[in-house]
């Protein structure tokens, strides 16, 4: 039925100005303002030309699963970069993380987990 139409993904946040200067700034996505009158939402634009929608939510509650991905070369790196941005990253129970907060084994590939102004996960994977 959807095989051959376009798809996008989105997600809410509560603060609009927030998530601009984080995606655009903090993470250097390409940052597109759209939306109707009165409602201002934003596109990311992501490599290869996806897009993600993000769209303000005044009741908004964070995701508790990880909204995006992003596949890096070199996870360390990756990290401390985002740490000297401002990112702190996030370690959860029954993941053990390093010092950096990168979980490695169980055959996957290396990740570490941040979160957005929103509260919202995200995540950087290199695979192993």
């Amino acid at each position: 039925m959807f095989g051959e139409t376009s798809a996008f993904s989105g997600f809410s946040v509560d603060d609009i100005d927030a998530a601009r200067r984080f995606y655009g700034e903090t993470l250097g996505l390409e940052v597109e303002e759209t939306g109707p009158e009165g409602m201002e939402m934003l596109l990311l634009v992501l490599a290869g030309g996806a897009r993600v929608l993000v769209y303000p939510k005044e009741d908004h509650a964070p995701a508790s699963f990880t909204i995006l991905n992003f596949q890096v070369d070199d996870i360390e790196r990756t990290v401390d970069e985002l740490v000297g941005r401002g990112a702190s990253m996030e370690r959860y129970p029954g993941f053990d993380a390093d010092d950096r907060g990168i979980v490695r084994g169980g055959g996957g590939p290396a990740v570490a987990w941040f979160t957005d102004p929103a509260g919202n996960v995200l995540s950087v994977l290199q695979e192993t």
